[in-house]
């Protein structure tokens, strides 16, 4: 049984995550009237909330049913219009509806299983000049999810740029953005270092 504390514990550890994230991708944001937004694995959409008052629209897209009926629960809650949850599979299907300013993610990229394919999507769903922001995991050595996970063990920031350029962005660089330390668990007090890459189409 999960201890509510703990869950309570878990959500700061996550809301601090995300503010920190939000503060440094609104360094490499670039304003302007009208723009609109993709986060890709939104989850709940505390980014996206987060970092509402820069667009005039956000699209927060995931592919679990559950995460966006939350989502779409909290948005209603808060009153907030311009963020519209989307149950879509990305890996899976072309998304044709519209395109964006900016795309940005936070600890999602791991999850998905073909990079290659996943960058190009991004770069297709980009208007001329868009951005794409990438916040995740460096490499590490398994330990991070605990249990026997099937994704990515992190990347190794250098490799995503070779992947950015050949789909076609340009101006890519990246930095470290945030550590996250274990709080409980096997793996207590290991720290996870991320980094934010960004790209320009």
């Amino acid at each position: 049984m999960i201890n509510h504390f703990d869950t309570v514990a878990q959500n700061q550890i996550h809301i601090k995550r995300t503010q920190i994230i939000a503060e440094e991708l609104r360094k490499i944001i670039t304003a302007k009237e009208n723009q609109s937004a993709l986060e890709f694995g939104a989850g709940t959409g505390l980014l996206s909330i987060t970092l509402r008052d820069l667009f005039s629209e956000i699209t927060l897209m995931d592919s679990s049913s559950e995460m966006v009926r939350i989502t779409k629960e909290k948005l209603a809650a808060g009153h907030i219009n311009q963020l519209t949850p989307l149950l879509f599979d990305l890996e899976k299907d072309i998304y044709n509806d519209k395109t964006f300013d900016i795309i940005f993610n936070q600890m999602a990229l791991h999850h998905v299983s073909d990079i290659d394919n996943i960058i190009s999507r991004f770069f297709d769903l980009l208007n001329p000049g868009g951005q794409l922001a990438i916040a995740d995991l460096y490499k590490e050595d398994g330990s991070f999810h605990e249990f026997d996970f099937k994704g990515h063990r992190g990347f190794n920031p250098d490799d995503l740029k070779n992947i950015l350029g050949k789909a076609g962005f340009k101006e890519i660089s990246y930095r470290p953005c945030y550590e996250i330390i274990k709080t409980e668990g096997p793996n207590k007090g290991k720290v996870y270092p991320l980094f934010l890459l960004v790209g320009k189409k």
